[in-house]
């Protein structure tokens, strides 16, 4: 009598519920990269530093490489959730919040300097 040949079991597909909120995270973290790309773009565009033009040149790079480290961060961010939630395992921590406050915080004190240095 021959032996059934067992077959690869199949896992099985993870609530969609959790699926959809770590795409809605991910997707945040794109909105969130979008807005600094725009807002890098404004400050290399709009901001009138005559005297000083590398602040807004450094300014406006800094930004853009948040956004994306946002952008990458969030992709990274994604899968790594995604295969814990498909392995019923536990999410993987990030530093990429504390990483993006830090950072927010440095660009915002140049702002506050550039805008001091070009009013004063």
């Amino acid at each position: 009598m021959p032996e059934k040949q067992s077959q690869p079991a199949i896992p099985p597909e993870p609530d969609y519920r959790f699926t959809l909120a770590n795409e809605r995270t991910f997707l945040a973290w794109q909105r969130t990269a979008l807005g600094l790309l725009a807002t890098s773009v404004a400050v290399l565009h709009f901001v009138p530093v005559p005297d000083h033009p590398v602040f807004a040149y450094v300014l406006g790079a800094a930004l853009a490489v948040l956004a994306i480290a946002c952008a990458t961060g969030g992709l990274l961010r994604w899968r790594r959730g995604d295969q814990a939630i498909r392995d019923n395992a536990p999410l993987p921590g990030s530093t990429l919040m504390a990483t993006l406050a830090i950072v927010l915080v440095a660009i915002g004190a140049a702002t506050i300097a550039l805008t001091l240095i070009v009013a004063g």
